[in-house]
């Protein structure tokens, strides 16, 4: 299993296909290894202009769903990180910890995602 953030998944959605990120989210979409945070399914489908192809392709593709704790550990590693100085934004956060509640390498464009694998335990792809 592998999941992606959302900037990847955009990416991919908009057809962006000579990007690292965007090769390994269709490869691992064809080998069936892909799955989403929640928080991120959410955000890709809050683009109006990619909504109606985003349902149907991001639809089949599983969750990692929140498992007990789950809210407070978010709040506990966005607190690590703002308190070392470092941006921790909700979305974010919320993604990060679903792949490492469930051991899952995170396909990320987004470099904020870094201090989430320097200091709160994120396998980054």
């Amino acid at each position: 299993m592998i999941a992606c953030d959302t900037s990847s998944l955009a990416a991919f959605l908009a057809g962006d296909a000579k990007a690292a990120d965007v090769t390994k989210v269709r490869d691992a979409l064809r080998k069936g290894e892909l799955v989403l945070p929640p928080a991120a399914l959410a955000e890709a489908l809050s683009n109006p202009h990619t909504a109606r192809t985003a349902i149907s392709l991001l639809s089949p593709i599983p969750l990692l769903e929140p498992t007990p704790g789950y809210w407070i550990r978010v709040g506990a590693s966005r607190a690590k990180l703002i308190g070392k100085g470092l941006k921790a934004r909700l979305a974010d956060a919320l993604i990060a910890q679903s792949c490492i509640d469930a051991s899952v390498e995170l396909i990320a464009r987004d470099r904020d995602f870094r201090h989430f694998a320097t200091h709160c335990g994120l396998k980054l792809a």
